[in-house]
This record gives structure tokens, sequence and C-alpha cells, in this order.
């Protein structure tokens, strides 16, 4: 008789255990924001959230208002969509809202690097040196040569006549951009193993199309294995490519080189000297292979689409770009070399830097986590105050909250080049109801978080579209090509990618 009460209080306490795990008992409490589980125990959202996070986020804040708590695959997340309110969230202190735990748990599974304490001061503190201030104008310079390497060397040569050539415009844009920024960072192959000068330039152009090609496949496999969703048979290949990076971007392999930046080698470095083993640093190092160069290409791919498909913003831009050139006293003629642009030279565009800016707003969608380590009160916009729940997670979708916001941005989905610049070339302001925003376009994420790559990134999208407007004639194959649907799986990662490519042309200018 005992047994059987033991076994039975056994059996209810594991009942009871797994209904709490799967949200059962889960309810909100005063004070804390609307709470919707779904209709599937433990999954709750999941399976609609992964179709179309975007339009499922839109739904819930019509049904719930601008914060509200969502059951997604056994954890709870709570959506801030009021942009009065990021402020305070991204100040608030680590003890209460910590970005590393998410992030942490996903550079293990899609990177296979464990961060340590020291990795986030380490990134921090080299990045700071190296990607900000006098180190970034030496990394302009040093992407500005390998973009001369990769897309204008035939121009210097005088071999490339003033005849047409067709490509893909996206793999076109992602392909150089990935190439030159990845020979900036991860160094040149050297000419005394090459035997000259010239080898070793056309080993480093063969090279770097190879691992792009194969950074291609890793990078279509990415959204779904964050999210734990692959196949076996493209688990093996993610597994295989994963190995494959982790030996091409080994620090062996790496301190092999010449010219490897100061950012990639002082990290290393550091990273030993805080006994992180090398088979690690190797993965570390494929980690921010990813981080660098996994955006700047579809970001500029956008961005020369949009300009392509609105004459008026092209040909502004485009003058702009020539007389940035000639003010510095770089002519470009037949027979001339390409020109060498200098950060100077880039902080001399501001209808350049609006329509980036446009382009990052209409496709840049990352989502900001935070575990919620502790009970924390949060303030609306309308005074409210509401209670964030220990073990819960914080997110913010800036693409609906504030970039798509027809309250912010009027006519939200159209491209306008000159959205964020005034008149007189100063930033514009914007606001909401009457009230100055700080937040009104957040591709780089804020606070802590903030993308410490951001200055790079941006030089080096700048870099390449002004070369191709300043060296190129440009225009659609079809000049009635629709702008490509967004692929909705990326969602969350950054820079959407568009669902198919589109045909473009260009040829020298003179």
């Amino acid at each position: 008789m005992v047994l059987w009460v033991i076994l039975l209080c056994t059996l209810v306490s594991s009942l009871l255990g797994g209904l709490y795990v799967l949200g059962v008992f889960r309810r909100r409490r005063p004070n804390e924001p609307p709470l919707d589980k779904g209709t599937i125990p433990w999954l709750g959202h999941l399976l609609e959230f992964r179709k179309d996070c975007s339009e499922f986020l839109k739904r819930m804040q019509r049904k719930h208002g601008d914060v509200f708590t969502v059951l997604i695959g056994g954890y709870y997340f709570t959506f801030v969509m009021d942009p009065f309110c990021f402020g305070s969230i991204v100040k608030e202190s680590r003890s209460k809202l910590d970005f590393r735990t998410t992030a942490t748990q996903l550079v293990v599974q899609v990177f296979g690097y464990k961060p340590t304490e020291a990795t986030h001061s380490v990134v921090h503190a080299s990045s700071t040196k190296h990607l900000m201030g006098d180190g970034l104008s030496a990394l302009t310079q040093a992407t500005m040569e390998n973009f001369r390497k990769l897309m204008l060397f035939n121009l210097s040569s005088g071999e490339e006549k003033r005849v047409w050539k067709e490509e893909n415009l996206f793999h076109y844009c992602y392909n150089i951009v990935f190439r030159a920024g990845y020979l900036a960072l991860y160094g040149t192959e050297p000419p005394r193993g090459a035997g000259n000068k010239e080898k070793a330039e056309e080993q480093d152009r063969l090279h770097s199309n190879q691992l792009f090609q194969e950074f291609r496949k890793y990078d279509r496999l990415f959204p779904r294995m964050a999210f734990s969703l692959l196949p076996p048979k493209d688990k093996r290949e993610a597994e295989q490519l994963k190995r494959h990076f982790w030996d091409m971007l080994s620090v062996k392999k790496a301190w092999q080189k010449d010219n490897i930046s100061a950012w990639i080698s002082d990290q290393d470095q550091l990273l030993a000297e805080n006994g992180v083993p090398e088979y690690m640093r190797d993965r570390f190092m494929f980690m921010l292979l990813w981080a660098s160069q996994g955006n700047t290409g579809p970001t500029a791919f956008w961005l020369l689409l949009y300009l392509l498909k609105h004459p008026e913003a092209l040909k502004a831009v485009r003058n702009e770009v020539d007389k940035v050139s000639r003010e510095s006293g770089q002519e470009v003629k037949a027979g001339s070399p390409p020109i060498t642009i200098t950060r100077d030279m880039l902080n001399q565009t501001p209808l350049l830097d609006s329509a980036l800016e446009e382009t990052l707003r209409l496709v840049a969608a990352p989502m900001l986590v935070r575990a919620v380590l502790e009970d924390t009160h949060l303030r609306t916009s309308s005074g409210t105050e509401l209670t964030l729940r220990k073990g819960d997670r914080l997110a913010l979708f800036p693409h609906i909250s504030v970039q798509m916001n027809p309250e912010i941005h009027e006519e939200p989905h159209k491209f306008k080049y000159d959205r964020f610049v005034n008149p007189d070339g100063t930033k514009k302001d914007f606001y909401r109801n009457g009230k100055k925003l700080k937040f009104v376009n957040m591709p780089w994420g804020a606070g802590v978080s903030t993308c410490p790559g951001r200055f790079f990134a941006t030089a080096e999208m700048k870099l390449f579209v002004f070369l191709m407007l300043r060296h190129y004639d440009l225009e659609l194959v079809n000049e009635e090509e629709e702008i490509p649907a967004i692929d909705i799986s990326r969602w969350g990662f950054g820079t959407m990618q568009p669902v198919r490519d589109v045909r473009f042309r260009y040829r020298p200018r003179f």
C-alpha cells in the first residue's frame, strides 16, 4: 500500500511538473502586460512566429496594444512596441536585463563558439580601438585597396572597354563587398609565397571567391540553424561547413597572411592571454566573419537597387559623389587610374548617408532580446507602469515599432533617399505625437548591445557604392523590374535578403 502511495505521488508530481513546464499554470499577475499563451502547450505561438514573425507581432499588437507577453517554444517573451520605452530599456543594468544570455546561446549553436567572461570586454576594447577613429581610417584604406583589387583592376590596366556587362545584382554586391571586407580584416596572400605581387593578388581573388561560395551555403542555412529546425541532411552540411571555416580561418593560417588587421590580431592575442584555447579561437574567427560580413553585402544590394529604381535619387547621389571626387583633386576620365576614396571623403556625403540610412530603415530587421534576471518595472508613454517577470525575455522589434511606423515616418513603405537629411545637409529630427524621438532607426541595435563594427560596416558599404557610382554606368536589364519580396525566414537576423535576384548591367563611365 505504501509503495502504491509513493508511486502515485511521484506520478502526480511528474504530471504537475510537466504541466508547469508546458505553461498550463501560467497566469497574468497584477500590473503585468497582457498574456497570450496560444492554444498549444509549451509551443504556444512558435509555429506562427516562425512562419512570419512580423505579421504575427502586428496581429498581437492590434489585439493587445504596445506591450504584451507571448509563449514561444517554452519561453515567455514580452514584446515592447512603444518606442518611448526604448531609452529606459537599453539603459537598464545587466543585473536586471541581460543581452548576453540569449547571445551566448546563439553563438554556441550557430558557430560552435563558447564565449568566456573575457570575450565581451575583448571585443568591445578592440572594436573601440580599431573600428573607430584612426584605426577606422587605416581599415578603410585597406578596404579601399581590396575593392580596387577586386573590381577596378581591369580599369587601371586599360583592358576594360565601354561595353555592358550583365550580372545578378544581389550576387554581385554580396560577393564583392564580402571579399573586400574579408581581405581587409583577415589579411592577404604574401607576395613572397605567390612569387610576385600580381600573382598574389590573383590568388587573393581566387581564394576569396571560393570562400564566399562556401559562406553563402552556410548563410542560407543560418535562420533555420538558429531555431534548431535543420533536417538531418542540412544539419550534416552545416557541421561540415563549420569545420571548413574553422580550418580556413584558423589562427595558424591567419598568422601566415600579410596585412592582417589589428582588429583581428589584437582580439586573438587578448583571447589567448585570457586562456582561450586555440581551437576555440578558430571558432571565434568564424563568428567574427559572419558578424562583420553577413549584412553589408545584402544592404549594398538593396541600396543600389533602390537607387536604380528611383532615377532622381540615383542622379542626386551620383552628383554628390562626383563633386566630392573633384574636390579631392581626382578626376575620372578615360585612361585615368581609379580614384582613392579616403575616410574624409566619406564624411562629405550627406545624401549618400541618408540613402543608406533609408535603405537600412526599410530592410534591416534585427530582434533585440534581453533576459529578465529579476522583476523589473517598465513605464510606458501613456504613464502605465508594468512589471516584467523574472525568468521571461524582453524583446524589441524596431522594424515594426519605429522603422515602418507611419506616425514617425510618413509613407514608410516608400524609399525616400533624402528622408534623413535637411536641405542644409544636417541630420533630420523625428517626432511622434509632437514629442521628439531618440530612436527612429535601429539597424545596429542599441545600448550596450550596439554593434561595435557599425562604423566600419558603414564605411565598407559607402566605399562600394561610391566606387560603383563614380566609375560605372548602371542600369537594370528590365527597367520595369519590381522590387523583389524579402525572405521572411530571416526576420530578426539583421538585413533581410530578397527571394530572387535581379539582373543589372554596368560599364565604365569613361
